[in-house]
């Protein structure tokens, strides 16, 4: 029977190993949505380019201001929260260990002075 206030480690292990998957995954989308992003803008200016937009300049106006750029910016937003959110559960977990750690060491100290 464990207190309220006590931190379970094993919970927070198992926490980690079944978050790791979700996390790599986030992690993993918003790095090809980052690259794909790029891609994508190279296409629309080109586009943009074969539409007779001479300037680079104003080709890339075109390309910020088309719909599909501006979905991939909400794709990439949405995955670079879903990846934060995890990372900082983990985070938290870490923290939870690291606490019990130390109120582990606490207790084997004192023990030894007893």
């Amino acid at each position: 029977m464990t207190d309220e206030g006590e931190i379970n480690i094993f919970r927070a292990l198992d926490f980690i190993r079944d978050q790791a998957p979700a996390y790599a995954q986030a992690k993993a989308q918003r790095v090809y949505l980052e690259n794909f992003r790029k891609s994508k803008k190279a296409l629309l200016m080109r586009a943009a380019e074969l539409k007779g937009h001479k300037t680079a300049a104003i080709q890339e106006r075109e390309a910020y201001a088309d719909d599909g750029y501006i979905e991939i910016l909400a794709a990439l937003q949405a995955a670079t929260e879903e990846e934060e959110r995890l990372r900082w559960m983990i985070v938290a977990a870490e923290a939870k260990i690291e606490c019990w750690r130390t109120i582990e060491a606490n207790r084997r100290a004192e023990a030894r002075t007893l």
